[in-house]
């Protein structure tokens, strides 16, 4: 059988394909953006018929690419944007809407509503998670109480929804398989993390019907074979998972206390937490990092909204750099006696503090700041974050932390200074792999694995490459003064609340 495998990782902003050979090296690849959509403030919008024909033009474009046909695939592995919620039309797979995105906040005052009932103890115990519009049941809930008729189709039977691996998965079997995998299942807010199954009390508290629902399947499960006319052969889909789960498995962060963070438009630390299903106290997310063999490993999440978007700030908002690979080469720059903080709260806080009416906000700032000066300010805020997490996750799962090594990917990643700057604010090394593709790589070793064309997780892991380790190299107290001014800016964000007419 042939050892090469596709994945298809499908993000927020792009839909990439991948085609690895037996080696896990690419051979061929295809990329292409597609718009987003703001019909309100705080509204983030996909057109799913958007992001199926990118999917259908990027294989195509990998498969040109690498010299290889659609019967030369042994499997596909699909990973994508998690928490972003499509229905559709079950006999014509139309959409009924657009997606809402991950990102969106729409669903605020529901989220408020179902806290003052005392339910968000109830969600938290059962899925990990907090309530925040981040996740997908409350947009889902919010689609069947807003776009016409659709409340009725649902008690009709005439939809299906499900997060954007579901729609993908309909779309590519031609409508013959509805399933998605415990990792997507487990960001729904819909999924009982410890029974492994849709919970019908969370179900009735969003009034959610259960037939709209996927089945859920192991990470590494057979999800059907692709129709042989969009490709020209019938492939075997064989591997799913969320974009960041994705990325610990192609990190092989596959023993409890391994940690890595992927930096793209926002920033997702997990830690590999094992058997062992953490009930965080700091306020980060308890989750499943994968599901194999019907075994459930769990892991620790933070997730920042804002990373790789603070970046493009600079680049498309203050227009102070041309590209965003010239933000560390800016940030150089700076003149180091200017103690200037940005918060990001572009769309809120993420974990540790999961506000949702947060707003960025700039401090320290003098007449000689300039443009090097926020480049700095963006890049370290990223890094400060990223501590926050860390030390959220230390005091919720003291275990193995003594000796943490981050392992990094995502866009960001290729900047050796702000590297060099999350090592000295974490105080911790920060290695970045060879292979810089990790979620894609993780979607395919699924697919491969289950194929039996590609290594298991033993060898799978010896397989893991270094390409640089940064040791940290800034004096403690340079550290803490830092991350005392940070911790202040951060505590005056969040006290802070803006106000327009219809407030009054």
């Amino acid at each position: 059988m042939s050892g090469f495998v596709l994945a298809i990782d499908q993000g927020t902003t792009s839909t990439r394909a991948i085609i690895f050979d037996r080696n896990m090296r690419t051979v061929g690849i295809g990329q292409e953006e597609f718009p987003q959509h703001y019909p309100a403030s705080g509204w983030v919008e996909h057109d799913p018929e958007d992001i199926w024909t990118t999917v259908l033009s990027t294989v195509r474009r990998a498969l040109a690419s690498s010299g290889l046909a659609a019967r030369d695939l042994a499997a596909i592995g699909i990973t994508n944007q998690r928490e972003t919620v499509v229905v559709w039309d079950k006999e014509t797979g139309r959409p009924v809407h657009n997606a809402i995105v991950w990102q969106d906040r729409r669903t605020a005052a529901i989220c408020e509503r179902l806290k003052e009932g005392g339910l968000e103890p109830l969600f938290t115990a059962k899925t990990g998670l907090l309530l925040d519009p981040y996740f997908s049941g409350t947009k889902l809930k919010w689609l069947i109480d807003n776009v016409a008729g659709l409340r009725g189709g649902t008690q009709a039977g005439k939809l299906l929804a499900g997060t954007i691996d579901s729609f993908l998965i309909w779309r590519l079997t031609a409508g013959r398989v509805h399933a998605t995998d415990a990792t997507n299942a487990s960001r729904t807010l819909l999924y009982n993390i410890e029974t492994n199954e849709w919970d019908e009390e969370l179900l009735s508290a969003l009034q959610v019907p259960r037939a709209l629902l996927a089945d859920v399947r192991d990470s590494a499960d057979d999800f059907g074979f692709t129709e042989k006319s969009i490709f020209g052969a019938e492939i075997p889909i064989l591997g799913v998972a969320g974009d960041q789960q994705a990325a610990t498995l192609g990190q092989a962060c596959f023993k409890p206390g391994m940690l890595k963070s992927t930096y793209g438009t926002g920033c997702f630390a997990v830690l590999n937490t094992g058997d062992t299903l953490v009930r965080s106290r700091n306020r980060l997310l308890s989750t499943i990092a994968y599901r194999l063999g019907g075994r459930t490993t769990y892991a620790l999440e933070g997730s920042i909204f804002i990373a790789g978007a603070a970046v493009q700030w600079l680049r498309d908002g203050l227009k102070i750099i041309g590209k965003a690979a010239d933000s560390g080469l800016l940030a150089e720059k700076s003149d180091p006696l200017q103690h200037v903080y940005l918060v990001p709260a572009f769309v809120g806080l993420g974990a540790p503090h999961w506000d949702s009416e947060a707003r960025g906000a700039i401090f320290g700032l003098t007449r000689n700041t300039g443009p090097a000066e926020f480049a700095r300010a963006a890049l370290e805020s990223v890094a400060f974050q990223t501590r926050d997490l860390l030390d959220a996750m230390r005091r919720d799962w003291p275990a193995g932390h003594e000796k943490t090594v981050l392992r990094v990917d995502g866009g960001m990643v290729a900047s050796d200074w702000t590297m060099q700057c999350l090592a000295d604010i974490l105080n911790a090394p920060v290695d970045r792999p060879a292979i810089l593709e990790t979620t894609a790589l993780g979607a395919a070793w699924l697919a491969g694995s289950r194929a039996g064309v590609w290594p298991g997780m033993g060898e799978f892991s010896q397989a893991w490459a270094l390409e640089r380790r940064f040791e940290p190299a800034m004096g403690e107290a340079e550290r803490k003064l830092k991350l005392q001014g940070w911790r202040d800016a951060v505590q005056r964000t969040l006290s802070f609340r803006t106000r327009s007419i219809t407030d009054q």
